[in-house]
């Protein structure tokens, strides 16, 4: 299994508590039903510290390393980050994590 794992530092406009959730719920509306994701998390920073750097995350469950890709290029994957977050991110970070017993050597 792979997961994406996506740190968000919001811009000041929507470093709010609202804008939090606004972003977390899209992101748990949207991402789930895109080809190749089997589950989809996303998340507040749960304190003053992680609140410092990153204000939202999301967790991105796939099969396989392949599925990534295609989910990157898909038109409903690019109007979440282009139109949607885009605006309202100032940083994103993003890893890719390979979670299953098939680590390789």
């Amino acid at each position: 299994m792979i997961e994406r794992v996506v740190l968000i530092k919001l811009n000041d406009e929507n470093a709010t508590d609202a804008g939090r959730r606004k972003v977390v719920t899209h992101a748990k509306r949207v991402l789930p039903l895109i080809a190749g994701v089997t589950s989809a998390y996303a998340g507040v920073a749960a304190d003053e510290a992680s609140l410092e750097s990153w204000d939202v995350m999301l967790r991105i469950c796939f099969a396989r390393i392949d599925d990534v890709p295609p989910y990157i290029v898909d038109v409903d994957h690019q109007a979440f980050v282009n139109e949607f977050l885009g605006p309202r991110a100032e940083v994103k970070k993003v890893w890719n994590f390979q979670l299953d017993d098939e680590l390789p050597s």
